[in-house]
């Protein structure tokens, strides 16, 4: 084979493999546009969520005994804090729960519902 015929050989698949990544750098590109797109559309969706309420389920701090007081407590007032305290904490994440599904329209849990 003549000399000349491994130049255009050479050339040819140079020149297809930088068509190929080329074309590759394409695709690539338009899908990081497309994901920064719908990253904006969320952020454009999310960005109208109101702040959630001022209420926390922290106790404040006035009710909350001295630092170092428990040492001295007896364990049956200590158990009685922490199982209030526990009952405190899964009554409030319930009534979010509850309030956060009747915001969405959504059904309620059997669980949720008050019988009382």
């Amino acid at each position: 084979m003549p000399w000349w015929f491994w130049v255009l050989l050479w050339i040819a698949l140079v020149a297809l493999s930088l068509l190929l990544y080329v074309t590759l750098g394409y695709r690539l590109f338009r899908k990081f546009m497309a994901t920064v797109h719908d990253l904006a559309e969320a952020g454009k969706r999310f960005s109208n969520i109101s702040p959630p309420p001022e209420t926390s389920d922290v106790e404040t701090a006035e009710a909350r005994p001295e630092p170092g007081s428990a040492i001295f407590a007896s364990p049956e007032e200590m158990r009685h804090d922490y199982l209030t305290a526990k009952a405190f904490r899964q009554e409030v994440r319930r009534q979010k729960r509850v309030q956060r599904k009747a915001e969405r329209g959504q059904p309620q849990s059997l669980h949720d519902i008050e019988f009382r």
